[in-house]
């Protein structure tokens, strides 16, 4: 994989070389946010005096740019400076999550695993498979960016391969393909509900159902899984292999060998264990009145037990089998290993938390001057004062939804603005809120991969830097640039076929609307 192999540059070549050059010329990603809190705050006290005349419709109020450096503000921010770092959503899924993994890991349970599933996966189908797995990982909330993605680069390293490949390709799956899934989880209601909310502005008695897009995000997941799989082993890899080489003497990646009789009881002993402790879970929650679900009975909405759950199970499926695989196959001579295990795992998470320190601090600061909200409330403005064709609208939602993504990384909160505004709009030109959600899904995930502002970017980071410790924004946008631009195209392209065929987008709702058609 660290053989520079001499080929003639093609145009997509330079330009990618032209944006990791560039972005990695940029300042360490913890002084980067840093630096863009402090330009948010300027920028915050030179728009506040102006009035927009943008009303919120989220609140019926104006929407106003906040000024970050007032004195009342500036002491707000070192009050709350404890809060915003602890209660930084990926913070707490990251390290208690890693927890877990740590010990699966370091005990040597997932190495074994590894060789067992990479002896029986075809080369060819290691990539399809990994991008599956991190589409369906949606349904377990963000556990995808902890646990799917760092074992992208692990296979792929087992396999031979390029790791940073098998990092593009499950962050692509687990970001990328958001919008896609054949699996109901937690953000089809959550979506569904900013939808309902708009189209009652045109129809108060339209009730939505919550999976109104499920056929379509079904089927966009094998979109994903080809243009992924194709641009992995066509494009990506064959770049990374040619530019990108991976540092020598990796002690902590697994390598492949033959597994001895030892390490395969070991590892049958505790995936039993994990096999008993998901089939237990299974019929605990099975039950109607069981404890994990939501008062509705619900099990995928985010109040339900189960779901708010989802990084603590992680938690102990694997901290548990991986303790017991340690003492079955002699990794563990005591209990001093196992936390000898946590305590490395941590230890790699420790410039993650510096980055996610400020981090923090700059999305925080963001959210409360109100300048992406203003900028996702006037692109949605100005896309409706064209009064384009129903067609050109459809996609500058979607290419409109992508750019305000870069700014605005909440999915809920980009759709509670835009939506008062597009779902009606379209309504009136005869397109379905379903069609007008789809789209919103279809933009909202392709530019997640290319955002610094994610808040699992840095994370990305870090675990390209387990292979590549000169890997920076830089090496990640351009390493990721192909999966957005390609997906943004084809995952379009799908959607407009779609319309067209007239295939009906999800299940039916408690109301009669009919889709126009092209």
């Amino acid at each position: 994989m660290n053989n520079i192999e001499k080929k003639p540059r093609t145009f997509l070549d330079r330009f990618l070389d032209f944006i990791e050059k560039a972005g990695n010329k940029l300042p360490d990603p913890a002084i980067l946010f840093l630096i863009l809190m402090v330009f948010t705050w300027v920028l915050s006290a030179i728009l506040s005096p102006i009035d927009f005349g943008a009303i919120d419709p989220r609140n019926g109020g104006a929407l106003k740019i906040q000024n970050l450096l007032t004195g009342t503000q500036f002491a707000a921010f070192f009050a709350n400076m404890t809060g915003v770092f602890i209660n930084f959503p990926p913070l707490g899924v990251v390290l208690l999550a890693m927890l877990g993994v740590g010990v699966a890991e370091h005990s040597g349970f997932i190495n074994t695993g590894l060789k067992f599933l990479l002896g029986v996966t075809p080369r060819m189908l290691l990539t399809p498979i990994l991008v599956l797995v991190a589409i369906v990982s949606h349904t377990a909330a963000d556990a995808g960016y902890v646990l799917v993605i760092p074992l992208g680069g692990v296979i792929f390293y087992a396999a031979g391969r390029h790791p940073l490949a098998g990092i593009a390709a499950a962050f692509a799956g687990v970001s990328g393909g958001f919008g896609a899934n054949f699996i109901p989880s937690s953000i089809d209601p959550l979506i569904q509900s900013f939808t309902q909310s708009a189209a009652q502005i045109i129809d108060p008695e339209i009730v939505l159902n919550p999976l109104n897009n499920i056929f379509f995000t079904g089927l966009s997941s094998l979109v994903v899984v080809i243009v992924v799989w194709y641009l992995t082993d066509k494009v990506v890899e064959p770049r990374l292999n040619k530019n990108v080489k991976v540092d020598e003497n990796l002690d902590d990646i697994p390598k492949i060998d033959i597994l001895n009789a030892k390490e395969k009881k070991a590892f049958w002993m505790a995936f039993g264990v994990m096999f008993l402790c998901v089939l237990g879970l299974f019929l605990w929650v099975f039950p109607q009145d069981s404890a994990w679900r939501d008062a509705a009975g619900e099990i995928t909405s985010r109040d339900a037990p189960l779901m708010k759950s989802i990084v603590p199970l992680i938690f102990a499926l694997f901290w548990i089998p991986g303790l017991i695989y340690g003492f079955a196959a002699g990794t563990y001579k005591s209990m001093k290993d196992m936390v000898a295990s946590m305590s490395k795992a941590m230890g790699s998470m420790a410039y993650y938390i510096v980055m996610a320190f400020f981090c923090a601090l700059f999305i925080d600061a963001f959210g409360k001057s109100n300048i992406g909200a203003l900028t996702a409330l006037k692109g949605a403005n100005f896309l409706q004062s064209l009064a384009l064709p129903s067609q050109i609208t459809i996609i500058g939602i979607v290419i409109l939804t992508s750019l305000v993504n870069l700014l605005v990384g909440s999915a809920s909160a980009k759709w509670a603005l835009i939506s008062p505004i597009f779902v009606p709009m379209l309504m009136q030109l005869g397109i379905s809120p379903d069609l007008t959600q789809a789209a919103y899904r279809v933009g909202d995930s392709v530019s997640n991969i290319i955002t610094p502002l994610l808040p699992y970017f840095p994370l990305i980071v870090v675990f390209c830097q387990r292979y590549v410790k000169s890997t920076g924004i830089g090496t990640l946008v351009s390493m990721m640039l192909p999966y957005s631009m390609i997906l943004l195209v084809t995952w379009t392209l799908f959607l407009l076929l779609y319309w067209t065929l007239g295939i009906p987008l999800g299940l039916q709702s408690t109301y009669e609307y009919v889709m126009a058609v092209p």
